[in-house]
């Protein structure tokens, strides 16, 4: 008898505990939904049902005053036909932003951070120093560059003319009005400095330690130890940097305005121009703006929004499939 219960098989569950387990399933699952319902309704609302509505409307004619009447292709024939060349200039400008922006951005993040960990006095100090103009709200921060890199009483222009110096247009100019963006991006990197500044405080003493066993110099410690370490958090900001590049709407929209009302002022002219100057400042979001809120030709700004998404995602995983050979996780090349 023992030979057989031991080798037999397990004695059935009885009904009332297959009862109790089942419950207690039931209420484990229960409160992962509703713990997790916040997020659930927080998505279904302000992302999956946008962006339904937004492809539907994409097919439609809808100016906000009629019902949505479906049109089919139209809106993105217009958009590669009639329209282009308004689009393929935003989308000029949207790239040249991302092109010279985030690496601008990425290389004086990943450098402020370095210096900050090799600081020994003053510290606390210029982490708040290097960190505060990302505290500064985007309208702001624009409305103060603006006013510093007026071309005939702002700061900037007038420590240049006592050095002898003629000082550019800034945004006044059509080649100097990207410029002055991407400069107002780079004083804005306290987020993306505080970043890597952890990254780099994360990255392991003993490997540094190997390194000097290995006679590395202060280069070749930062070569070949301090950037693999922490490739996955130069990814992320790549990655950021492009999203954030593609959607650049606040700073160039306010900024081209303001040096419009300025220039008219000083002209005596009315300056209504998209893109000021001369359209070097119309991205791609501003141009969606102009035509869902302005013309309040929304389902034809459902199609722009829907190319914008498309070339997000196709950007966005060219990024991760190419960093399969530069970036390292935990000491291995994905």
């Amino acid at each position: 008898m023992s030979a057989v219960s031991e080798t037999g098989a397990s004695a059935p569950v009885s009904p009332p505990l297959r009862r109790r387990r089942s419950a207690s399933k039931w209420r484990h699952r229960r409160l992962v939904l509703v713990l997790l319902s916040p997020w659930i309704v927080g998505f279904a609302v302000f992302i999956a049902y946008p962006l339904v509505m937004s492809v539907y409307l994409s097919f439609t004619h809808y100016d906000l005053l009629n019902a949505p009447r479906w049109i089919g292709l139209a809106n993105y024939k217009y958009m590669f036909g009639d329209d282009w060349h308004q689009i393929r200039s935003s989308i000029y400008n949207t790239l040249w932003i991302i092109v010279v922006g985030v690496p601008l951005q990425v290389l004086f993040s990943f450098g402020i951070a370095v210096m900050l960990t090799r600081a020994r006095l003053g510290v606390g100090f210029f982490r708040t120093i290097f960190y505060l103009p990302a505290l500064a709200p985007p309208v702001a921060a624009t409305l103060g560059f603006v006013y510093l890199l007026n071309p005939a009483t702002g700061p900037v222009n007038t420590v240049l003319k006592w050095l002898g110096v003629q000082g550019p247009l800034w945004f006044n100019d059509p080649g100097w009005a990207k410029p002055s963006l991407v400069i107002l991006g780079v004083w804005g990197i306290g987020n993306t400095m505080v970043i890597f500044l952890a990254a780099v405080l994360d990255v392991p003493r003993h490997l540094y330690e190997s390194a000097d066993l290995d006679g590395a110099g202060p280069w070749q410690r930062l070569r070949y130890v301090t950037i693999p370490s922490i490739s996955p958090v130069i990814l992320f900001s790549v990655v950021l940097g492009v999203i954030q590049g593609l959607q650049y709407f606040t700073q160039a929209y306010v900024a081209a305005g303001v040096a419009a009302g300025e220039a008219s002022q000083a002209g005596g002219t009315s300056t209504l121009e998209l893109g000021y100057p001369q359209g070097s400042t119309l991205f791609y979001p501003i141009l969606l703006y102009h035509h869902g809120f302005e013309f309040f030709q929304m389902g034809y700004a459902s199609a722009m929004a829907v190319l914008l998404l498309v070339v997000s995602f196709v950007l966005t995983f060219i990024i991760i499939r190419n960093s399969r050979r530069w970036v390292h996780y935990g000491g291995a090349v994905r």
